[in-house]
C-alpha cells in the first residue's frame, strides 16, 4: 500500500504530490488517512471549478452539492466507468445522458462524448435539477433519486406515515447503498461549503430538511 508507514506529515506531502499531478482520487484517499493533521483542501478538492460553477449556476444548483455528489460518484476521475455502464464525473448512464441531452436540445450528442468533462457536468447538473424539481425541491430526495431512481425515491416518500426529519428519513432508506450514498453526498456538501465559503459550516440537519409523505 502506497504511503504505508508514513506519519501524518508524510501522508499530507504524498497527497500534495498526487494533487499537483491531478490524481484526485489518490490525493483524497491518502489525505483521509491522517489522524491528527488535516488538510481539507486535499480531502475536498475543487477541480473543474470554472466549468462546474458555470453549469451549477445555469441549472440553479448549489455548487457545493454538485461537488459533494461528484466526490462520492467518481472521485473526480474524468473517464471512469462503472460496472453497470455509468460514466464520467457525474456517473451518467447512457440512457439518462441521451434523455437529458434531448431535453437540453443537444442535437449533436453522442455516447462517445459522455466522459467529456464539460459535457458530463452540463448533463449531470441538468439531470440533478430535473430530479430536484420532480421531488419538490428536496436535496435529500433528489440525492436519493440520483442514486436509486426517481420512482424509488417517490415510493419511499409515499410510504411515510407522517412528516419526518430528513435525518430520520435517510436512515429508513431500505437500500444500503443509497442510504450510505445520501448521507455521504450531503455531508460532503456541508464540508465543501466550508472549503469554498467563509469556513462557517451550515447545519447538516438544516440541509436535510423534512420529508412530507405525498
Amino acid at each position: 500500500r502506497e504511503g504505508q508507514g508514513l506519519d501524518d506529515a508524510g501522508l499530507l506531502a504524498l497527497a500534495e504530490v498526487a494533487q499537483r499531478r491531478e490524481i484526485w482520487d489518490r490525493a483524497i484517499s491518502t489525505s483521509e488517512r491522517t489522524r491528527q493533521q488535516f488538510d481539507f483542501q486535499q480531502r475536498f478538492p475543487t477541480p473543474h471549478r470554472e466549468q462546474l460553477f458555470t453549469h451549477a449556476a445555469t441549472a440553479g444548483l448549489d455548487a457545493t452539492w454538485v461537488y459533494g455528489l461528484i466526490r462520492q460518484e467518481s472521485r473526480f476521475i474524468v473517464d471512469v466507468r462503472s460496472s453497470v455502464g455509468a460514466a464520467g464525473l457525474m456517473q451518467l448512464m447512457p440512457k439518462t445522458a441521451r434523455y437529458v441531452a434531448r431535453r437540453a436540445g443537444l442535437s449533436d450528442f453522442s455516447h462517445t462524448r459522455i466522459t467529456d468533462a464539460d459535457l458530463n457536468l452540463r448533463l449531470g447538473t441538468n439531470y440533478l435539477r430535473y430530479v430536484y424539481d420532480e421531488l419538490d425541491s428536496s436535496a435529500l430526495l433528489a440525492t436519493a433519486a440520483y442514486n436509486a431512481g426517481p420512482s424509488r425515491a417517490r415510493a419511499w416518500r409515499a410510504s411515510l406515515p407522517r412528516p419526518v426529519e430528513g435525518a430520520i428519513f435517510a436512515e429508513t432508506i431500505p437500500f444500503n447503498e443509497t442510504r450510505d450514498y445520501v448521507k455521504r453526498v450531503l455531508a460532503n456538501a456541508v464540508l465543501y461549503y466550508g472549503v469554498l465559503g467563509d469556513g462557517q459550516l451550515p447545519s447538516l440537519r438544516a440541509r436535510l430538511g423534512h420529508v412530507v409523505p405525498k
